[in-house]
């Protein structure tokens, strides 16, 4: 499938877990890739030429921070001087930290906030000049189910979440008619490596079996009890890029197991 021939695509947070799925995605289907995020540069590297090797395309790695407002326009200049266009931007980095509201730091909070929310709002800012220009683009946000329901002790991510889902509203009605759709994905917990990494201590600091972790931590509020997949995010992040998908703008579109079709959520509290 060869949808995205000719295109470019920028995926923020790309460097592993789900936005690293995004990018693979996009490149299968024939689109140049524009990398980003954090870790180790020999770890970048090799999954930046693997991209290349898999599935002959070209791609690149920006380490642009998310909470810089000038370095994520140079991201976006960076596709643009280097593939010639920017056509699908995915906003995909973010951050979290729990806390009660009253002892919620406030440097934390800026810092969700900035990463979570108003990083999309200064990427799309900057890509979408080009994409009217070329009468053509995709914008699409990782959001959470926490765009729609809330949970304890995540105040700002919530909020950033909610936010998310009026930035992407707003902007795919402004852009309505200039053959640029924007949208955003909901999720679920997903399984990445990172989840992973957090059985063991969990497991430990409350003295329960690792399958009692995934069903009755992880999964609490999820009612397939199955986590959400990186291969799933990103085929639904491809459709969207499709021809098909062409009428589908201002969406917020779930993938979460059914958590936000649950009537109960005093589980929400044990989730992600």
């Amino acid at each position: 499938m060869s949808i995205l021939k000719g295109k470019v695509a920028v995926v923020t947070g790309s460097t592993s877990g789900i936005g690293l799925a995004y990018a693979r995605a996009f490149a299968g289907a024939g689109a140049d890739v524009v990398l980003n995020g954090m870790g180790a540069l020999p770890d970048v590297e090799r999954e930046r030429a693997a991209i290349e090797s898999d599935f002959g395309v070209k791609a690149v790695y920006s380490p642009a921070d998310m909470a810089k407002p000038d370095e994520i326009a140079e991201l976006i200049t960076l596709g643009e001087n280097t593939f010639g266009s920017v056509d699908v931007l995915v906003n995909n980095a973010g951050v979290q930290h729990v806390a009660a509201i009253e002892e919620f730091p406030i440097d934390k909070w800026d810092t969700i906030i900035g990463i979570n929310l108003s990083s999309a709002f200064h990427a799309i800012r900057a890509a979408v000049p080009g994409m009217k220009k070329r009468g053509w683009g995709r914008i699409i946000t990782t959001a959470s189910a926490h765009s729609l329901v809330a949970s304890p002790f995540k105040s700002a991510y919530v909020a950033a979440k909610h936010g998310i889902v009026g930035l992407t509203k707003t902007v795919a009605l402004e852009l309505a008619r200039s053959k640029i759709t924007c949208n955003c994905i909901s999720l679920g917990y997903v399984w990445t490596p990172l989840v992973e990494k957090q059985i063991p201590n969990t497991m430990k600091a409350r003295n329960l079996r690792r399958d009692e972790v995934i069903s009755d931590v992880l999964l609490a509020a999820q009612p397939t009890k199955e986590f959400v997949t990186v291969q799933q995010v990103a085929s639904l992040a491809l459709f969207l890029c499709s021809q098909d998908a062409a009428q589908i703008t201002g969406a917020n579109l779930s993938i979460d197991g059914g958590w936000t079709a649950a009537s109960s959520p005093p589980q929400m509290r044990s989730a992600f």
